[in-house]
């Protein structure tokens, strides 16, 4: 598995300053995990965006220019790009849509991430902006572990027929049926992403992140849901966003991280 990392937090309108030294300590850490839980663990080749911290619109070309050819590249695997903040998931899946027309989205996350049309967009307001410009296709993208979103949001989702399970829905149907759903649905798709927010993670388990909101998904719950999705072949890209080890305790959040990184490979 390639791993791409886009050491960038000025994406978060200064909420996210600290995300950018998650890219490193995630690789590293990856090396205390031998074998992921189902007795395998892939070579990892390593590769970096070079980043503009005071420019978001450099830095999306060169997230962009750097991804375009992994994509083109038909035997190029599994690529995970290791952020930083929400915002890179704009390039990342830009360049991931423009080889694969119709991609599929899913997106684990506590919020939406569609609050408005920020220009470029950032870290609140990517999904949003992916929709409206056709880039992503509205109706392949699901959206999971909602819990704290504003009416603005809930509005644009409903209205684009976006679909979503929430932690209330998840708690009420359970997990495993959810993630029943979900890969039945995304199984059907062509070439998909998955692009993971940790604060999908209830803070118990992963402080280390800008937006502390309770009653998410538990560490263990959010391995089984990655390794549930692990297994459809048409998952090509990951992302993995929102560590801050400035904000971590104990390395928990960062630790995480690296698990789903080895549980994916």
């Amino acid at each position: 598995m390639k791993i791409i990392k886009v050491p960038f937090s000025n994406g978060g309108l200064g909420k996210t300053l600290g995300c950018e030294e998650a890219p490193d300590r995630i690789v590293m850490l990856t090396e205390e995990f031998y074998l992921n839980e189902s007795g395998f663990k892939e070579k990892f080749e390593v590769d970096a965006v070079e980043v503009d911290q005071a420019n978001i619109e450099t830095t999306n070309k060169a997230i962009y220019d750097k991804l375009k050819p992994l994509v083109d590249d038909v035997v190029s695997g599994r690529i995970c790009v290791l952020g930083g903040d929400h915002s890179i998931t704009y390039a990342a899946f830009k360049a991931f849509a423009s080889k694969h027309n119709g991609a599929g989205l899913v997106v684990f996350d506590a919020h939406p991430d569609c609050e408005g049309d920020m220009e470029p967009p950032t870290h609140e307001d990517y999904l949003r902006v992916l929709v409206k410009d056709g880039i992503a296709d509205r109706n392949r993208v699901i959206v999971l572990g909602v819990r704290n979103w504003t009416g603005n949001e809930k509005e644009f989702m409903e209205q684009n027929g976006i679909r979503y399970f929430n932690m209330k829905q998840i708690q009420m149907n359970g997990l495993s049926d959810v993630m029943d759903t979900v890969t039945e649905t995304v199984r059907e798709w062509d070439e998909t992403y998955l692009s993971i927010d940790i604060d999908a993670c209830d803070p118990a388990f992963a402080p280390g992140t800008g937006y502390i909101e309770p009653g998410g998904l538990t560490s263990r719950e959010l391995i089984y849901a990655v390794q549930r999705l692990k297994l459809l072949k048409n998952i090509r890209m990951i992302d993995l966003v929102e560590v801050n080890p400035k904000k971590d305790r104990d390395e928990m959040t960062t630790r995480l991280a690296a698990k789903l990184l080895v549980e994916m490979s």
